[in-house]
């Protein structure tokens, strides 16, 4: 692994135009800024965030787990009581509200782990900490 490091962004955004124009490919890079440079994000064409899928199919699943827990469960063991429907969706519509929000809240926390690819050994690198400075760390040899 190559470390590359600099004192200003511009030096930063020059090396990496180049060692993207070089042919590098953009997964083989990670780049470590004590502030965020706006061209660094255009430069690595970062993709819109991809979270907010993990806690809407979580939620959808909640709430469909939950009604069908309950209703299967009274289906299997009717209690017949005063002629009363035995699916009666209020009380149902609770337990699927309260099951959204769990497996919606649960899922969330699980694609936010999925997608910041933690833990992840490779983070754990012993030269990871980079403060005040520009880095880029580069898989692999680059050219000078």
């Amino acid at each position: 692994m190559t470390r590359l490091e600099f004192d200003r962004p511009e030096e930063l955004v020059a090396r990496l135009r180049g060692l993207l124009e070089a042919g590098t490919p953009r997964d083989s890079l990670r780049v470590f800024l004590p502030f965020e440079v706006p061209e660094v994000e255009e430069l690595l064409d970062h993709r819109p965030d991809r979270l907010r899928w993990s806690p809407l199919a979580g939620a959808l699943g909640g709430f469909a787990t939950g009604l069908a827990l309950t209703i299967y469960s009274v289906a299997s063991f009717p209690i017949i009581v005063g002629g009363k429907p035995i699916v009666s969706v209020p009380p149902f519509l609770l337990i699927g509200y309260l099951l959204t929000i769990l497996f919606g809240a649960v899922a969330s926390f699980a694609g936010f782990l999925l997608l910041a690819r933690l833990p992840s050994p490779r983070g754990l690198a012993a030269d990871a900490e980079v403060p005040e400075r520009f880095v880029i760390l580069v898989d692999g040899e680059v050219a000078p």
